[in-house]
């Protein structure tokens, strides 16, 4: 992998910013002419872009639906194989549980990945659906079905941008890779394992744009993380009577709420969350590992010998965790008497912090917004965005999230698209896709 010095990041901000010397598509005010030819032709392919949305839409893939994904895979590889990509399905192990991703690269970088020119992107997407079972329905300039916006609506986005641009020639010479993954809504575990095949792309590329969906006005260039912890207590069980005294202390489930409560008033800050979100507590209490389900024994004149409570941990970046972590096992560790704590965390999905390289990508997308007459884009705030498949590669280079589909319902019976917001998504994805891979950066 060729990392970006500090040098690097600074040449790519003049050109994303209009700043270089030299002149460049990005500096233009309004729209060449050659991005004028590109977005008449998205504007012709408008039926061709819905009648992909249609077909994606009525092959049911849940992420548990492996043979289901594979074959919504099938349908956007062809889509990219016609665009003059080379694609693969990459398939996960049996113990994995999921059905494998989508990669899709184009022949300039899945030749010779040093001597493609531009910027090389990596474009993300997903296969799966929360839901399933909800055929395409057209109303108008509004599409009902499974998946219909999250994010087969997005994919759509992706691959259409993608292919006008060959249809215009603007991918001659340039680095692309697509990876449409099939577990985002549920990933595989380990993620170590289900991630690699998006994880080995980053490290090929220098730009990331992820095709979520779109909320008007707004961009991600920040997502938060997530963890999770199990807490449990232990106190001297024995008559009620006895509670609070030197003998008996507070028991287990005063001790519980001692700790909730400290963590409410003492770790809040802004962009990190923490729920407790099942507890169980009692003479006797069991939790099993990543249930959601628990049992627990007690009686009301019995102090309580164990609580167990689990929750999760929301964070903006890895510095924010590392210190909610300290701080929750440091209010842990400090017992009242004879009680005892433990706390234990677990690593889920990582954050996407909000980078200065994130935020020059946004100042282009706000550029081309603006020159297609669609108005300014600013930053989605990240408590608004939970995790995406874009958080496991943000730590390797610069990117940009919210590109996808205009939708309602999403996770939802009912979800729909926005039919009359799909060409204008498509043009300025492709718009961004061309401005971007057409900047000259350079690379140590």
């Amino acid at each position: 992998m060729r990392h970006r010095s500090p040098g690097s990041l600074a040449a790519l901000a003049l050109v994303l910013t209009g700043a270089a010397a030299a002149p460049s598509p990005l500096r233009a005010a309004g729209l060449s002419a050659v991005e004028q030819r590109l977005v008449a032709r998205i504007e012709a392919n408008r039926e061709r872009a819905i009648d992909l949305l249609r077909r994606a839409v009525d092959q049911p893939s849940a992420t548990e639906n492996l043979d289901g994904v594979r074959k919504v895979g099938a349908i956007f590889a062809t889509e990219l194989a016609g665009a003059g990509f080379e694609t693969r399905w990459v398939g996960m192990p049996p113990e994995v549980g999921r059905a494998g991703h989508l990669v899709a690269e184009h022949p300039a970088g899945g030749r010779d990945p040093q001597g493609a020119r531009g910027p090389r992107l990596l474009l993300i997407g997903h296969l799966d659906t929360v839901l399933e079972g909800e055929p395409f329905r057209r109303d108008g300039e509004r599409a009902f079905g499974s998946g219909a916006s999250d994010m087969k609506g997005g994919n759509v986005v992706l691959v259409e941008a993608l292919r006008a641009l060959a249809e215009e020639g603007l991918l001659a010479g340039h680095q692309v890779i697509v990876v449409l993954t099939g577990d985002e809504e549920d990933p595989g575990e380990p993620y170590t394992v289900s991630r690699e095949p998006l994880v080995e792309a980053a490290r090929k590329s220098d730009i990331a744009l992820a095709f979520e969906g779109y909320v008007p006005g707004v961009a991600v260039v920040g997502r938060r993380g997530i963890a999770s912890w199990r807490l449990e207590t232990s106190g001297s069980t024995g008559h009620s009577s006895r509670i609070f005294g030197p003998e008996r202390g507070d028991g287990a489930i005063f001790e519980m709420a001692r700790i909730l409560a400290a963590f409410r008033s003492e770790l809040p800050e802004p962009y990190l969350t923490f729920n407790p979100s099942v507890v169980v507590g009692g003479t006797s209490a069991e939790l099993p590992a990543a249930s959601a389900a628990g049992s627990a024994t007690g009686k009301h004149n019995v102090v309580a010998a164990k609580t167990i409570v689990e929750g999760d941990l929301r964070f903006l970046t890895a510095e924010q965790r590392k210190r909610a972590e300290g701080r929750m096992r440091a209010i842990a560790a400090d017992s009242s008497a004879q009680t005892a704590a433990a706390i234990t965390f677990f690593d889920g999905m990582p954050s996407m912090a909000p980078t200065a390289g994130n935020r020059e990508l946004l100042a282009v997308l706000d550029r081309v917004s603006r020159d297609l007459g669609t108005g300014p884009i600013v930053e989605h705030d990240p408590n608004e965005r939970g995790a995406g498949d874009i958080s496991f590669v943000a730590h390797l280079l610069p990117g940009l999230d919210g590109l996808g589909a205009l939708g309602e319902k999403e996770h939802a019976p009912g979800e729909s698209i926005d039919l009359a917001e799909l060409p204008r998504l498509v043009e300025r994805a492709a718009l961004l896709v061309h401005r971007l891979a057409e900047a000259t950066v350079p690379l140590p």
